[in-house]
């Protein structure tokens, strides 16, 4: 699956480019579809890991530890989609904003589980 994956990002790039030429603004458009496409085939491993993590009592993790991870890491990587996005469309300030504010957002949501380490 992982070949597949790459694949679909590999051909996204080179149809980007080839539209870079003639039509700028539809490679962007290009590269936000291949995106979220590979965006939803990682949603789905996450709801496998889901399901056998409930089935094996990995569970019995306070949930609210396993929450604060989840939304770090679904943070995380729509940030990082999102400041992709910019960065190749030219707004590389933006993209830098969007970062920042990933970094803060984890930090605030990892306040609770160092307060409850400390």
């Amino acid at each position: 699956e992982v070949v597949k994956i790459v694949m679909i990002g590999i051909t996204g790039v080179l149809l980007a480019l080839f539209l870079k030429e003639s039509k700028p603004e539809y490679s962007i458009y290009l590269s936000f579809a291949v995106g979220i496409c590979i965006l939803g085939y990682a949603v789905e491993k996450l709801s496998y890991l889901f399901e056998v993590s409930k089935n094996t009592g990995i569970s019995s993790v306070d949930e609210e530890y396993v929450l604060v991870l989840l939304k770090m890491t679904g943070a995380t990587n729509i940030g990082q989609f999102s400041s992709s996005i910019c960065k190749d469309a030219g707004y590389a300030a933006i993209a830098g904003q969007i970062e920042l504010f990933v970094k803060l957002y984890l930090m605030v949501l990892s306040l609770p589980v160092l307060l409850a380490l400390v």
